[in-house]
């Protein structure tokens, strides 16, 4: 399905019934870390995994502990996460109705759709990574059939270029997300998109993104109906502590050191409420990183799209101003 073509920035609020976010994840102990949840949501996986969850639940707003680490972090490509993705049970203890519904954010200039399945790191190293999301509607049920798309940069903040094979080319930055890179520009690695099964589920395998200038690390999703007639575009972050341990004492970054915005100080994510915006993280039994989340949506509200700007509908994503590189 190829999503509908929008200005550059535009900020996507089709699918939402109210302002606020939703990724709503429950956070455990893994085999070889251990994590601590608040949250007020949560959603369903499929398949079998080496790890289980514990939380808590609050019907006002969601907290995301970061992982600490027991062991090394694996560093080389997808190759190295020898566990199952987890089964449902890491999302089954909260409650995603507790609280409001995904908020859109910025799509930023570095979009192109790319028909990338499961794995999109398509070879790239960094920190392992299993990304895992849950889609639901208002009512907490599973929402089969709806594709969402996932991309980021690269461990150096870099992201991929090739859009020869895109429908959309036009929607794409260029050198300005590139940074020039004869690489990236001849890339599409760290974008995809998956259609989600009967129990709401995509499972990506990538690795943990790096961190350019002006923004905290993050990745972008969009969420597209079966009918590809609304879609709605947001971002995942993560826990500070979390994102200080990789960028600090990982081999593959390092050499960059901490990232230079946080993401209490970020331009896209509110500075009140980021933390609903957070992925929950946890370490694998191989040392490769799990990450998580729930995106709950009312299926009812279907964007307008307008040309040059936004589309009707409601909700909305978080103010400020717009950072060089979304």
């Amino acid at each position: 399905m190829t999503p509908r073509t929008l200005s550059r920035r535009s900020v996507v609020t089709g699918l939402l019934a109210a302002p606020a976010v939703a990724f709503l994840a429950a956070c455990g102990d893994g085999n070889s870390t251990a994590s601590t949840t608040t949250t007020g949501s949560t959603g369903t996986t499929g398949s079998t995994g080496s790890t289980d969850s514990t939380t808590a639940d609050s019907s006002t707003e969601t907290t995301t502990a970061a992982t600490t680490s027991t062991g090394a972090w694996a560093s080389g490509g997808t190759d190295l996460i020898t566990v199952d993705y987890p089964d449902d049970s890491i999302f089954a203890a909260a409650a995603t109705c507790a609280v409001a519904l995904t908020s859109a954010t910025t799509e930023g200039p570095c979009y192109f759709q790319s028909d990338t399945g499961e794995d999109i790191s398509l070879g790239k190293t960094g920190l392992p990574m299993q990304l895992c999301a849950q889609l639901v509607d208002t009512e907490c049920n599973p929402l089969e059939g709806y594709t969402i798309e996932a991309w980021h940069c690269d461990t150096r903040g870099v992201y991929s270029g090739d859009t020869s094979d895109s429908d959309d080319p036009d929607r794409f930055a260029g050198d300005f997300c590139t940074a020039g890179d004869a690489e990236a520009e001849q890339s599409t690695w760290f974008r995809g998109q998956l259609t989600t099964d009967a129990s709401g589920r995509v499972n990506f395998a990538t690795v943990f993104p790096g961190w350019y200038s002006g923004r905290t690390i993050h990745i972008h999703f969009a969420v597209s109906d079966p009918d590809g007639t609304s879609r709605v575009i947001s971002q995942w972050g993560f826990a500070e502590d979390f994102t200080t341990e990789i960028c600090t004492t990982h081999d593959q970054y390092a050499d960059r050191g901490t990232q230079d915005t946080p993401i209490t100080s970020d331009n896209v994510f509110p500075s009140e409420g980021y933390e609903n915006y957070l992925l929950t993280t946890q370490q694998n039994s191989d040392g490769t990183l799990l990450g998580y989340g729930v995106i709950q949506i009312d299926p009812t509200v279907v964007a307008t799209e307008a040309a040059g700007g936004a589309p009707g509908g409601q909700g909305g994503g978080p103010g400020g101003a717009p950072p060089s590189r979304p």
